[in-house]
């Protein structure tokens, strides 16, 4: 080929691969013609754990869900990966390391057994408690004000409402002398409640019974002791295998005249008498604003342990006819909420 020839060939190739990088730099300089390219949002990744069953718990988690939202965090940002024990505790340890696995940001515990179990599982994800009795007992956190570990989250002050709820009971039942008081003896949040119905009974000139019901299969056995042991009132402590079977424990007091008061307003919703407890669905809106601080860096060990400062009072008119009982209208005047 002349050399003539050649060198034609050479500035074309070059004049053709100036202007392609001529056009690459209007490209870069004007952005992309067709719009901008879209970002994904980051996904967070939320563990869930819970002793009781997934159609127990979607009322609060629907909560958390709503608080998540209020604080900026859209549906298709936030994914929640949800294990329930559906009140057989010793799963919780394989549930607990099943979500560890998954590697989330944040893992929500709710209860002292689940708790316990989330935190033998990781020693370095944020773990957020819920509906604890005594954290600081339990060996969880090392002081309300300073956790100290990968622990923080919300207590529920399940001891400190005791006697408020012999005290509601006693006023519904003046002539009550003898309370059973239900509790499963596995769980430690109910020890530390039946000793505080203990140190609350004396001033309302009340003994307490204590009866045990580990299972749901327990539950008979127990109400059958009750009414041998002529108990005149029931006082049931919060724990998964009683909220699962509310609908049995709710039934047989009924079915045995025994008026009773519950922690959770599940029991009262199902037939039960009355319940005094922490407000749960104001409990999850700060469950979500822990995740929130978590999710932006904050350390489970500086974020203080809080108590809850609201809680609900529920009555059910209804129960107390059935019971032929009538309940004090300035008992009615406190309720939060009364069902007809």
């Amino acid at each position: 080929m002349p050399r003539d020839h050649r060198l034609k060939l050479d500035r074309r190739r070059m004049l053709q691969g100036s202007l392609a990088l001529a056009g690459l730099g209007f490209l870069a300089g004007c952005g992309n013609p067709f719009g901008p390219a879209a970002q994904p949002a980051r996904l967070h990744r939320i563990a869930f754990l819970d002793a009781r069953s997934r159609r127990l718990m979607e009322p609060t988690l629907g909560v958390f869900r709503q608080g998540l939202r209020a604080l900026g965090y859209s549906d298709d940002g936030i994914a929640i990966e949800e294990r329930y024990a559906d009140g057989q505790m010793q799963r919780l340890p394989d549930l607990a390391a099943d979500l560890v696995r998954l590697a989330p940001e944040v893992i929500v515990a709710t209860g002292p057994a689940t708790l316990h179990a989330a935190k033998q599982a990781t020693a370095t994800i944020p773990i957020v408690m819920v509906d604890v009795a005594d954290p600081v007992g339990g060996g969880f956190v090392a002081s309300l004000a300073h956790p100290g570990g990968n622990v923080t989250g919300l207590a529920n002050l399940a001891q400190e409402t005791v006697a408020k709820r012999l005290q509601l009971l006693k006023a519904a039942i003046p002539g009550a002398e003898r309370i059973a008081i239900l509790i499963n003896p596995g769980n430690p949040g109910n020890i530390l409640q039946l000793q505080a119905a203990r140190q609350a009974a004396p001033t309302l000139r009340t003994e307490v019974l204590p009866v045990e019901a580990g299972s749901a299969d327990d539950v008979d056995g127990a109400f059958a002791t009750m009414v041998r042991e002529d108990a005149d009132a029931l006082f049931a402590t919060g724990d998964p295998v009683f909220a699962l079977a509310a609908g049995k424990i709710t039934g047989l007091a009924a079915s045995h005249k025994l008026p009773a008061i519950y922690q959770d307003r599940h029991f009262v919703v199902v037939g039960g008498l009355m319940s005094y407890g922490v407000d749960r669905i104001d409990l999850f809106r700060q469950v979500a604003a822990y995740v929130d601080k978590l999710l932006k860096g904050a350390k489970p060990a500086d974020l203080p342990v809080q108590q809850p400062t609201t809680f609900e009072f529920l009555v059910n008119l209804k129960t107390a006819q059935a019971l032929r009982l009538t309940i004090p209208e300035s008992m009615l005047q406190q309720a939060t909420e009364v069902i007809e």
